[in-house]
């Protein structure tokens, strides 16, 4: 049964293209995203406005822990108290990245045969990972069944002497590195208390239409990823993550591909599925604005992972604001900046730009001020008597960058509470670090030229691209 299993492992690695290195793909990669509220269950329009707003506070949280907090397991929990990450006791690479609340999910599968599998799709972390029962000591619910390593034939431990376990975002001495055959161990915190602990190993993976079905136009990349023995949380209604980061874990780097790009359908659609391109497929007309990412500040790798950008200034109506620029500069030490990211629903402002936005709208409207407090937000407006939300006039918005400004049109600006007859900002204050959310990208196709350095953007039918 050994040397029979050895000969099947054999030959599923000649047949797909493996690399421990990146290699770009053959092909362009498309896949369609699925927002978490509709695998999540029945919710009103209230409702998903509420959990928008949530998981944006808990993941812009989780997104400054990873780059202030003093120690990988001491973190930001959503309301900002401080809360101990329950680790495993076997040392491990640890890295704190931010909360994993999603935003939106991929379908994908795993594994010889290929076992399908539920992702949180992640901009700001590297890391694919997924519960594994080689077994699972401590596994959270999923929707799909555990991958287990043993029933695949492609399966292989990472060792601690390779690129890839270097590639890890944090030092590992030869007694952090698992007893069983030397073997690559990770440890991943997360701002919402949600953490993987496991083996960093290779296995294929395959994207595209016919994943996990052995149809269809799926096509198959060994890769490498954290196998999750003992899990603590919970990943959306998903059975782990796939990072887009600018590290070189995540899918983008090890797939070499040198572009990516998605495209949102509107908040207020759940069921119309967004659509995310990688390699060749992934391009813009030539009408696109663009803007530079701004380099990462140095220190711990795990910094890398982020987008950020170069956020100048925003302007109400005609008026530019006057915000001073350096509320949104990033520091040496990670702090401040603007992190475009796919997980935050509501953009978040640094607090002290958020306070002169939300006094800019409130002249502008003109309308009386109504509580947001049901719907987790700091500014709505109650609509005019006897008349809907949607009569609730927005002046124009822009958000300046550097090269490049973003007008946002109403529905990128506004969500309504059609019962309660206001409309609120969809935008959140944040202290430390300003975040673009996915909201705000909403019908625009954004493209992130990883080779260049450079993100491009233009409005779009997103259920027609």
């Amino acid at each position: 049964m050994a040397s029979r299993r050895w000969l099947l492992l054999c030959l599923s690695f000649l047949l797909l293209p493996f690399s421990a290195l990146p290699s770009k793909p053959s092909r362009g990669i498309r896949l369609e995203l699925t927002h978490v509220d509709a695998r999540g269950g029945d919710f009103t329009g209230a409702d998903r406005v509420l959990r928008a707003a949530e998981r944006s506070h808990r993941r812009v949280n989780g997104l400054l822990a990873a780059v202030t907090a003093p120690s990988s397991s001491t973190l930001l929990s959503g309301d900002g108290v401080g809360a101990e990450a329950d680790a495993p006791t076997t040392a491990a690479a640890a890295a704190s990245v931010h909360a994993s609340t999603a935003t939106y999910l991929v379908d994908l599968a795993i594994g010889t045969p290929p076992l399908p599998l539920t992702a949180v799709l992640d901009t700001g972390s590297d890391l694919i990972w997924t519960q594994c029962d080689a077994p699972c000591r401590r596994c959270f619910p999923q929707p799909t069944p555990l991958y287990a390593p043993a029933r695949s034939a492609t399966y292989a431990n990472v060792s601690c002497a390779s690129d890839l376990c270097e590639a890890l975002p944090s030092a590992r001495p030869p007694s952090r590195c698992s007893s069983e055959q030397g073997s690559c161990a990770y440890y991943y915190s997360y701002g919402d208390g949600t953490s993987t602990y496991g083996v960093l190993a290779t296995e294929a993976f395959s994207f595209g239409s016919g994943a996990g079905a052995g149809t269809g136009t799926a096509v198959a990349h060994v890769l490498a990823f954290g196998c999750g023995t003992d899990n603590l949380g919970g990943t959306d209604n998903s059975s782990g993550l796939v990072g887009m980061g600018r590290g070189p874990l995540s899918l983008v780097s090890q797939l070499g591909a040198t572009r990516f790009s998605y495209c949102f359908t509107p908040f207020n659609d759940t069921t119309t599925p967004s659509t995310l391109l990688l390699g060749s497929p992934a391009s813009l007309s030539p009408a696109a604005k663009s803007t530079p990412f701004v380099p990462s500040p140095t220190g711990p790798r795990r910094r890398s992972s982020y987008y950020y950008l170069s956020l100048e200034g925003i302007t109400v109506g005609d008026a530019r604001l006057p915000i001073d620029p350096a509320v949104f500069r990033l520091t040496d030490s990670g702090r401040g900046g603007l992190i475009i990211d796919s997980g935050t629903t509501f953009t978040a402002l640094e607090e002290r730009a958020f306070v002169v936005l939300a006094r800019a709208l409130a002249a502008r409207v003109a309308l009386p001020v109504a509580s947001g407090a049901h719907l987790g937000l700091g500014l709505c407006f109650a609509a005019p008597e006897g008349r809907g939300p949607e009569a609730v006039p927005v002046p124009r918005l822009v958000l300046h960058f550097d090269g490049a400004d973003m007008e946002l049109p109403r529905a990128s600006v506004v969500v309504e509470d059609r019962r309660a007859g206001v409309a609120c900002l969809g935008m959140v204050s944040a202290r430390g670090m300003s975040v673009l959310g996915s909201m705000q990208q909403q019908n625009m196709h954004v493209l992130y030229d990883v080779e260049m350095g450079i993100l491009s953007f233009e409005p779009a039918r997103c259920d027609e691209l």
